[in-house]
């Protein structure tokens, strides 16, 4: 089964700026190397890789996931291959932090919540540090002070400035971030 990286990121970007290319770019590594990617949904970063996603070679239909806050299917960027609308609004956040990975780009507030909900989910997460927001703040970062694997004593947001370094700690760690999280325990 192939592995899905969630994407997330500022909701709105120029197509110029540094975030679209990163996020451009890795999306389309990530279906080049054989991932899957959801997002939000929305536009900014989410629609920019969903867009490099696309110009990938290895590109099929399925290799987007769009996790909408609304129900409403069409409020979704044209890259979408799947869309899951939730009627869930900002809550969603938590279903989209829970794939195999998540990368952050740039980001606000929601991209923190998605961070945040990623951490106690036991999920891979790696951010980029190239660029403004909260991925910049928190790359190279430990979230609290749990101990979510032992045998990965290096666990934290791992920081990331390309598309390239993305896919190595993917190659390193994927398979080692297996846990999932089964409810609060006091």
């Amino acid at each position: 089964m192939r592995k899905t990286v969630a994407i997330v990121g500022d909701s709105v970007i120029e197509k110029d700026s540094l975030k679209y290319k990163v996020a451009f770019e890795t999306g389309k590594a990530l279906v080049d190397n054989g991932y899957r990617i959801q997002s939000g949904g929305l536009g900014g970063v989410m629609e920019a890789a969903f867009a490099g996603a696309r110009a990938s070679e290895k590109y099929r239909e399925g290799d987007t996931i769009a996790i909408i806050p609304s129900f409403d299917r069409t409020k979704r960027n044209e890259y979408a291959d799947i869309v899951i609308s939730t009627g869930l609004d900002m809550m969603r956040n938590a279903l989209v932090a829970n794939a195999d990975a998540v990368v952050a780009i740039g980001g606000g507030a929601g991209t923190l919540s998605e961070m945040a909900f990623a951490w106690p989910l036991m999920r891979l997460i790696m951010a980029f540090d190239c660029v403004d927001g909260w991925s910049g703040k928190i790359a190279g970062q430990r979230l609290d002070q749990r101990i979510r694997y032992e045998d990965i004593p290096e666990d934290r947001v791992y920081a990331v400035s390309e598309a390239e370094d993305v896919i190595a700690i993917l190659d390193k760690y994927a398979d080692r971030y297996n846990k999932f999280h089964t409810g609060i325990v006091i």
